[in-house]
């Protein structure tokens, strides 16, 4: 599967342009998978980077903690940099209470003041972008300090999930608490905070554009107060491997601990040259489920896919059985509908099915033609034409990963064999969510920016109501509804949501609206479900154990979010 093996720590001063340190053994360091180039290693400003890259090689994941983790596994919100929360009758108002004894790594305590500052940073400057504060902006009227230990939220409008959506990373991140006496009197837009401070058991050291070195802070605030144990490893890598065949040749020569995902071909080859390395399964399809279903976007202002009919068509071309099988190895399994196929999900899955919902695993090409045709296209040789024109459509793919680059091209195969001229579009990863995505830059895209609802549906279907239409060239507000969809039903089905945003989770109302709301989704298909995503993570078991697995289910496996603080605490030392 790979060509050679390169192994020694020679390979691994060679990838981060440096030895690994004077007084860091390597059994004493764990390395992370970096899937991207850090493009500015002097800028830790996350606030305005919409792609994450400012965190996720280490910021999120070791020096800034959050206030809750959520546990995928039992659905409950587990503190961290804050011991609980309370709201009021009607979920307009959240007292959040703060863990006491807690230090910024300078020695400075973390307050109150920290987290009100931090939220008036996002309300106060429009300027900054990332998704999480603008979520923040859209959300809270004020926040108030209480006591040092106490902050209380006012929101513009009831939300009963609230703390989860911000404060609980859901999916990836959460609002991240920064340092007021060195934010204070900063432009918050510019600011790059270059030598940066968090609560975590890590400090930084040095970063280039392929690694950040972060070396443990035996003076953190949770091993003094007894919150938890100093994490084991003393020092903490987040490399660049440049790609999958690299980082095989990584892991397999134990100068990788844990890295991004992988083919199951590419497994099965590391496993054989190492036996030390595993994944979420010990046997076949070895993938974890991602709650980020894959879809396929569609800008419905751009002719000729403004026609509800023409975005059908597609639906009834693309072959989910077939992606699943030649882009994921079988590792996955096709979306039934826009939620990920959780659990909890199922009784919003079959509202939605019973509501016309339901995405066949393979293509109906006939249907698709006779919809193609009704609206005025000829088949003329390989491709239809309409009045001298070329049915054709590129479709922008970010070229970080081969799952995205794999999965496109079975789809444009499919396109093209069914009469329309498909292209795929790879772009670089920063410019694919800052400026492709968010801008309407694109036709068609693959991305999942229906992500969000693990056991309730309002987190994804909130993401397409008309609140937040903007004219293409206009920033979509946190990723929301990048399509443009607009129109009478997405009236109708925005209204639906509406309803469901206001009732407490739990509600039996709830099940109702999602049929009312996916049957004007269904209709006008402004994105196309594809699969359910499925990530094959692999981990080094040479130097630590400890690592997430089914069978070690403490959370989910993804180390580049912001819960990767519980992977690095959750790591022992091989002996």
């Amino acid at each position: 599967m790979f060509k050679h093996l390169i192994t020694g720590t020679a390979t691994l001063a060679l990838m981060t342009g440096t030895a690994l340190a004077q007084d860091v053994a390597r059994e004493d360091t764990v390395i992370f998978d970096l899937d991207r180039t850090i493009t500015d290693p002097t800028n830790f400003n996350w606030l305005t980077d919409g792609t994450g890259v400012r965190r996720m090689h280490g910021g999120h994941q070791v020096m800034w903690e959050p206030l809750f983790i959520l546990d995928y596994n039992t659905g409950e919100l587990d503190p961290w940099l804050a011991i609980g929360f309370e709201g009021n009758d009607d979920s307009s108002a959240f007292t959040i209470s703060l863990r006491d004894g807690v230090e910024w790594s300078d020695g400075e305590a973390f307050n109150a003041d920290d987290v009100v500052f931090s939220i008036n940073l996002a309300l106060e400057n429009e300027e900054i972008t990332a998704r999480e504060a603008s979520a923040i902006r859209s959300q809270v009227a004020s926040v108030e300090k209480v006591d040092d230990l106490t902050v209380s939220v006012t929101l513009q409008a009831p939300n009963p999930r609230f703390m989860v959506e911000n404060f609980g990373i859901r999916i990836f991140g959460s609002y991240l608490i920064m340092p007021e006496h060195i934010w204070a009197g900063q432009d918050a837009a510019t600011f790059t905070f270059p030598e940066p401070i968090g609560t975590g058991p890590y400090t930084f050291t040095s970063a280039a554009t392929n690694r950040a070195i972060w070396d443990r802070n035996d003076d953190w605030w949770g091993a003094k107060t007894g919150f938890m144990d100093l994490p084991e490893p003393q020092r903490v890598i987040f490399l660049e491997t440049g790609g999958e065949e690299s980082r095989a040749q990584l892991i397999a020569g134990n100068d990788l601990d844990a890295a991004q995902n992988v083919s199951v071909g590419t497994f099965e080859a590391v496993r054989a040259q190492n036996a030390a390395v595993i994944a979420w399964y010990e046997d076949y399809p070895y993938a974890a489920a991602d709650p980020c279903a894959r879809q396929l976007e569609i800008n419905t202002t751009v002719a000729p896919w403004d026609d509800p009919a023409m975005r059908r068509a597609v639906a009834h071309i693309i072959d989910r059985s077939q992606i699943v099988n030649v882009a994921y190895e079988g590792t996955t399994e096709p979306s039934r509908t826009m939620f990920a196929q959780y659990g909890a999900m199922q009784p919003f899955i079959q509202a939605a099915i019973a509501a016309g919902g339901e995405l066949p695993m393979t293509a109906d090409v006939d249907a698709a033609q006779a919809l193609i045709e009704g609206a005025g296209w000829t088949r003329d040789g390989d491709y239809y034409t309409k009045d001298g024109e070329t049915l054709s459509v590129e479709i922008h793919v970010n070229s970080a990963s081969t799952e995205y680059t794999r999965t496109i091209d079975v789809v444009v195969e499919q396109l093209q064999r069914a009469g329309i001229d498909a292209r795929s579009v790879p772009v670089e990863n920063g410019v694919f969510w800052g400026e492709v995505l968010p801008f309407g830059a694109y036709e068609m895209s693959y991305s999942w920016l229906s992500c969000g609802s693990v056991n309730e549906p309002w987190a994804s279907m909130g993401r397409y109501t008309v609140k937040d239409v903007v004219p293409v060239g206009e920033r979509s507000p946190g990723f929301n509804n990048t399509a443009r969809w607009d129109g009478a039903a997405a009236e109708a089905y925005s209204a639906a949501v509406d309803e469901m945003a206001s009732l407490p989770l739990g509600d039996p109302q709830i099940v109702d609206l999602v049929g009312q709301a996916y049957g004007h989704l269904a209709e006008e298909m402004p994105f196309i479900p594809l699969v359910q995503a499925a990530k094959l993570i692999p981990f080094n078991t040479t130097y630590w154990e400890g690592w997430p697995t089914n069978d070690n289910y403490y959370n989910h496996p993804f180390f580049w979010w912001n819960t990767g603080h519980q992977i690095v605490h959750g790591l022992t030392k091989v002996e």
